[in-house]
């Protein structure tokens, strides 16, 4: 045997015997945001989830938050690709790319895909005094009130930011409200059930008890078809359904590893990822939080980059007709 497949036969050995360890120490899920969140909870839960299936091993969630996620993806891309830190983050892999002219890492280019977890859907709402009660005399108050009313959202970046962009872009109304940044979503969603603010889009996660509650109104939700089995939204349309052609957004997350962990190593945690989804008791947790668990080709690490990859083309359409950028 020559010297070269020596080496070569040795490099895949080993590979192939630290695959069959790993893992051999904690695993690490960096989540971009601060503790508490959803995209925290959710890795959180997904966590608990694939350890049973790592050989019990520790899943520790580490917070890096800041700059919209690009802090901590940035961290998780430069991380030793041997599996051991990965990263939990949102429908933020792709929208970034769009949002930030100068990142420290290309999303599709710096990072292992492993596979989709969920599918968070989103709410377009409204203040309570708002004259409209359906989503069609909504829309119509909007364009027969062009240039009065306010658009809020939790902060440039946010999921509320990335939905109302989309919206607004698929109506053809992108001048017709002005946009209001909010320090997160909690005071965007005090002023707009203060009726400071006239709409907002966000996730289920925090729209649902608002909605049930009366606080606020609900028009639509954003997924491509009515959520028909959700005990609250499925009274409210789709998008789609109302008219807006292919418009099907929601805030989706996705497990990552940094660029060049071993194939083998990728395959014994798309496994893990696949069977905890698979799980009853995460299926649950992720229900309570309106979230719905991927089981279609997006759980495959191909599906998965495939998924991203048109997101990216959508999302930063949206954006640059917006001209809204964070650097």
């Amino acid at each position: 045997m020559k010297p070269w497949m020596a080496l070569a036969a040795a490099a895949t050995l080993a590979v192939s015997a630290h695959a069959q360890d790993f893992p051999t120490k904690p695993i690490t899920f960096i989540v971009p945001f601060t503790a508490g969140g959803p995209t925290d909870t959710v890795a959180r839960q997904l966590a608990e989830a694939m350890r049973k299936h790592l050989g019990n091993a520790n899943i520790v969630v580490e917070n890096a938050a800041g700059a919209g996620g690009t802090i901590g993806a940035t961290r998780a891309a430069r991380a030793t690709p041997d599996g051991h830190t990965l990263l939990v983050w949102h429908i933020g892999m792709a929208s970034t790319a769009g949002l930030y002219r100068r990142l420290q890492f290309n999303a599709l280019e710096d990072f292992e895909y492993l596979g989709m977890i969920n599918d968070v859907p989103m709410t377009l709402i409204g203040k309570p005094q708002l004259p409209a009660n359906t989503y069609r005399d909504f829309e119509n108050y909007i364009r027969a009130n062009s240039g009065k009313l306010n658009l809020a959202h939790a902060g440039l970046g946010s999921a509320s930011h990335i939905c109302g962009l989309m919206w607004q872009s698929a109506i053809k109304a992108g001048q017709a409200m002005t946009t209001i940044p909010f320090g997160g979503t909690a005071p965007a969603m005090n002023a707009l059930i203060g009726g400071q603010v006239d709409v907002m889009c966000d996730q289920t996660t925090n729209t649902t008890s608002q909605i049930e509650a009366g606080r606020v109104k609900a028009f639509a939700v954003t997924t491509a078809k009515p959520l028909s089995d959700h005990p609250v939204l499925k009274h409210y349309p789709s998008l789609q359904e109302m008219g807006l052609k292919d418009f099907n957004l929601t805030i989706w997350h996705g497990l990552y590893a940094p660029k060049g962990t071993p194939p083998a190593v990728t395959k014994k945690l798309n496994d893990a990822l696949r069977a905890a989804l698979k799980d009853p008791d995460f299926i649950q947790k992720q229900k309570a939080l309106s979230a719905i668990v991927v089981t279609d080709n997006r759980v495959t690490p191909e599906g998965h980059k495939a998924f991203v990859a048109d997101q990216i083309v959508k999302l930063k359409a949206a954006i640059d007709a917006a001209g809204q950028y964070a650097d």
